[in-house]
C-alpha cells in the first residue's frame, strides 16, 4: 500500500464539505461538520471536532484515505448489535429516546457542565425505566469527574445496574485509582482516542473495557491491532459522523473477532440530517453491515464551503505517517451500500 500522504494530492479535489444541524446539543454543539473525500474503493470522511489541531487530526484524516482509496478487511458478521445514545436531556425526553428506539442497551450522557448530580440520576432512573430489568445501562462522562466525584456519583447511580461507565475521569492515573474504589466496570475511551499511546490504557490497569473509534485511532485497520494489543473486551463507538464516517466504525465491528458488548453505532438520530439516500440507522437494535455512497441530493442540504476544511486537511497531512495501514489486514468485497 502506497504512503497515505501520497494520496491527498489525489483525493483533495473531490473534497466536499458538509454541516448538518442536530436536533439536541451533544457535546457542547449543534452542528455537526466535516469533509468528504471520493476515491477508487469508495468515500472517506475526514471529520476532527473543532478543538482539535492538525497532529491529532491527522489520525482522522487516516481513516478517511484509508475508506476512500483502500477499503476495509473482510467482515466477519452481518450485523451489529448497538445502544440507543441519550444525550443530556431531560428525564421524559429520555424516557421518549429509549422506547422509541428499538435497542436493549442505552448509553447515557452524564456530568453535563451546569447540571446538578440530580439531573444525571433523574435521567438515568428513567432510562432504567424505559429499557426495562433486562435491559442494559451505560453512563458516559467524557471525563468530567474527579475521582473523588466520580466515585460518589457512581455510588448513586450503581442502584440503575450500571453495565459500565464510561471514561469518569480524564487520565489513565485516576482511571486505575478509580477501579480500585468502585464495583461498577469502567470503559476508557478518551484516555485511548486522544492518547500519543493508546496501549498504556491496559498497563495502567485502567479499564475494563476499551471503546475503540475508527476516525480518532486512524482507521479501521489500526483501530483493529489496537484491540488485539490490549486483549480487552471492545466496544466500538462513532464520533457523531454522517453515514460515511459511521459505515468505518461498522467496518471496525463487522471485523474484530468478537464482539461481547452492544456498540455506540446507532447515532444517526444526534443529526437533523444525512449525506447519504440511506442512512445507516438501526433496526431492532442491530445495525446492518454495509458501506455508505454520497448522494448529491441529500449532501446539496447540508453542503457549505470546502475551503476552510481544504485547509484544515493539509494543515493535519503534515502529520500523517506511513503506517497507518497494516498490510497483514487486506482489503476484501465489502456488502454495498442502499440505494
Amino acid at each position: 500500500m502506497a504512503e497515505l500522504a501520497s494520496l491527498v494530492p489525489e483525493l483533495l479535489p473531490t473534497l466536499r464539505a458538509f454541516a448538518i444541524p442536530m436536533p439536541t446539543k451533544f457535546r457542547g454543539t449543534t452542528v455537526r461538520e466535516g469533509a468528504l473525500l471520493r476515491g477508487p474503493a469508495g468515500w472517506g470522511e475526514f471529520s476532527p471536532f473543532p478543538e482539535y489541531g492538525p497532529r491529532e487530526c491527522a489520525r482522522w484524516l487516516a481513516c478517511a484515505l484509508e475508506s476512500a482509496a483502500y477499503g476495509w478487511p473482510a467482515p466477519v458478521r452481518g450485523s451489529i448489535p448497538v445502544n440507543v445514545t441519550v444525550p443530556a436531556v431531560g428525564p421524559e425526553r429520555a424516557h421518549a429516546i429509549v422506547t422509541g428506539s428499538g435497542c436493549r442497551t442505552a448509553k447515557v450522557k452524564v456530568a453535563e457542565p451546569g447540571q446538578p448530580a440530580s439531573a444525571d440520576i433523574g435521567r438515568v432512573e428513567a432510562v432504567r425505566d424505559a429499557i426495562g430489568p433486562d435491559g442494559k445501562v451505560r453512563v458516559d462522562a467524557n471525563g468530567g469527574w474527579s475521582v473523588d466525584e466520580a466515585a460518589r456519583r457512581l455510588l448513586s447511580l450503581a442502584r440503575f445496574g450500571l453495565e459500565y461507565a464510561e471514561q469518569p475521569c480524564t487520565t489513565l492515573d485516576e482511571l486505575a485509582e478509580l477501579r480500585k474504589r468502585v464495583d461498577v466496570p469502567i470503559a476508557a475511551d478518551e484516555s485511548i482516542r486522544r492518547a500519543e499511546d493508546p496501549l498504556k490504557v491496559r498497563a495502567a490497569g485502567a479499564a475494563d473495557i476499551v471503546v475503540l473509534k475508527a476516525q480518532p485511532l486512524g482507521g479501521v485497520r489500526a483501530a483493529l491491532e489496537i484491540a488485539e494489543a490490549c486483549g480487552l473486551p471492545v466496544v466500538v463507538s462513532s464520533a457523531v459522523e454522517s453515514s460515511v464516517g459511521l459505515a468505518a466504525g461498522v467496518a471496525l465491528a463487522a471485523a474484530l473477532p468478537e464482539l461481547d458488548h452492544a456498540c455506540g453505532l446507532a447515532t444517526m438520530s444526534l443529526l437533523s440530517g444525512d449525506v447519504t439516500a440511506a442512512p445507516l440507522v438501526e433496526t431492532g437494535g442491530v445495525l446492518a453491515v454495509r458501506a455508505a455512497v454520497v448522494d448529491d441530493a441529500a449532501l446539496a442540504r447540508f453542503e457549505v464551503d470546502p475551503q476552510g476544511w481544504r485547509e484544515r486537511l493539509l494543515a493535519a497531512a503534515r502529520f500523517l505517517p506511513a503506517r497507518f495501514l497494516p498490510a497483514r489486514f487486506p482489503p476484501a468485497p465489502f456488502p454495498p451500500a442502499r440505494q
